[in-house]
């Protein structure tokens, strides 16, 4: 009956009484293969245990916990005030593009137009493009094993075959051109380097790096998508080699990098691709769709970065050098663990295998017997068993701390149980 409170009967439903119906969605098959980044499923673990009260000592994640330099903010903040609150080109502000552009010139040692450039919110998207343009069922792309597990997860997500690199203790975790060029085959699409890396700190050597490069001249169809994000974060006189210095391949090279680590930005969701002028427009459309731009205020400040005062990332990259000493030292003192110095990012990849436990199980007692958290090397690909991540971008005093904790319950129970 309609009353003159709900004249049109609203309050009842035709299905009022109707036994309820589950939801009985059906997902597209690609869902299922996409992986995850067991970073963040570590930081609602951690969470969780703080929520407790419990104090935890955090190395498992990478980021600088280090504050963005006030320059930058500032440039964040007056772009804000004037008023930069708008859609962008989707390839991002031109004096932001002139500036990666001179960027790369500098540290890269590659002659980039801006043109090239693509500013996007994060380091992610230029893989995800680059691995959208590439990949498809048939196809295959080589990647580093222990790496970045999300290379993995986007190749696999568009159907293409995942070709594992392995790298390894023995060679610094440096890869061999040698055995990435006979991985290459007929149906080889993509190849995707990373140096400095994640997990492992390893650096690739400018004499594998000019053999590969003189190996892919004869492999045309091939690109490469080299992740250069730790590029300004190497030690003991390390020089970095870019993707970007070899003209001969210049015409199939990506380059992903960003603001995220060097700067301390990782909040800020700012990266960069540089593109083959053949590929730009095509990466330039998946912007669009997937996008449209890169916040406009953000921009600003990362221009600042890149032409501003750079003595902030030389203080934060003498701080990671001292703390690399300390957790290599302690993580040596560790009954079962041995660790190799990291030449550059600022991740220890442990090994633990002579402890006998499985390196997910060994993550997990970490937390929750010693609090202290970190990756198991399988996180990073198969080829990370019987290692563990810790992250130095921490305080020594952290660090020391975490590796105390670790020595007591390894030297209580160093055996598997």
């Amino acid at each position: 009956m309609r009353t003159l409170a709900d004249p049109f009967n609203l309050r009842r439903s035709a299905y009022e009484g109707a036994p309820r119906l589950e939801a009985r969605l059906q997902l597209a098959s690609a869902v299922s293969r996409l992986g995850t980044e067991t970073a963040f499923e570590v930081v609602n673990r951690v969470g969780a245990l703080e929520a407790q009260g419990q104090k935890v000592l955090k190395l498992h994640i990478g980021a600088p916990d280090f504050r963005t330099p006030e320059h930058i903010v500032e440039a964040g903040r007056k772009a804000l005030a004037d008023g930069f609150h708008g859609y962008t080109p989707a390839k991002g502000l031109l004096p932001v593009r002139e500036s990666v552009a001179e960027y790369c010139t500098r540290f890269h040692g590659g002659k980039v137009h801006p043109d090239q450039v693509i500013i996007v919110p994060g380091g992610k998207p230029t893989l995800f493009y680059a691995v959208l343009l590439f990949g498809e069922p048939g196809a295959e792309i080589v990647y580093p094993n222990p790496g970045f597990p999300i290379y993995e997860s986007a190749i696999r997500w568009t159907g293409a075959t995942p070709v594992p690199l392995e790298l390894r203790e023995a060679n610094g975790f440096a890869f061999s051109a040698d055995e990435l060029l006979a991985k290459i085959t007929p149906r080889t699409r993509l190849i995707i380097l990373n140096s400095p890396a994640n997990p492992t700190g390893g650096v690739a050597s400018k004499v594998e790096m000019d053999k590969l490069v003189r190996g892919l001249v004869n492999q045309p169809h091939v690109a490469v998508l080299s992740d250069e994000i730790y590029s300004r974060l190497l030690y003991d006189g390390e020089k970095h080699v870019s993707i970007l210095s070899y003209p001969e391949i210049a015409d199939r090279a990506i380059l992903l990098d960003g603001w995220s680590k060097t700067y301390a930005m990782t909040g800020w969701r700012m990266g960069f691709g540089v593109w083959p002028k053949s590929l730009v427009d095509q990466a330039e459309r998946l912007q669009i769709n997937c996008n449209s731009c890169t916040n406009a205020a953000a921009q600003m400040a990362g221009m600042e970065a890149l032409r501003g005062p750079q003595d902030c990332v030389d203080r934060m990259h003498a701080a990671f050098d001292a703390r690399r000493k300390v957790i290599v030292r302690e993580l040596n003192t560790i009954p079962g663990f041995r660790c190799g110095m990291p030449k550059g990012a600022f991740y220890a990849f442990a090994n633990t295998s002579a402890t006998k436990i499985p390196s997910r199980e060994l993550e997990r007692r970490l937390l929750q017997e010693a609090r202290v958290s970190c990756l198991s090397g399988t996180s990073f690909g198969a080829m990370g068993e019987g290692f563990l991540r810790f992250s130095y971008a921490s305080s020594e005093e952290t660090i020391q701390l975490a590796c105390q904790r670790v020595r007591e319950l390894m030297s209580q129970a160093p055996a598997a149980r």
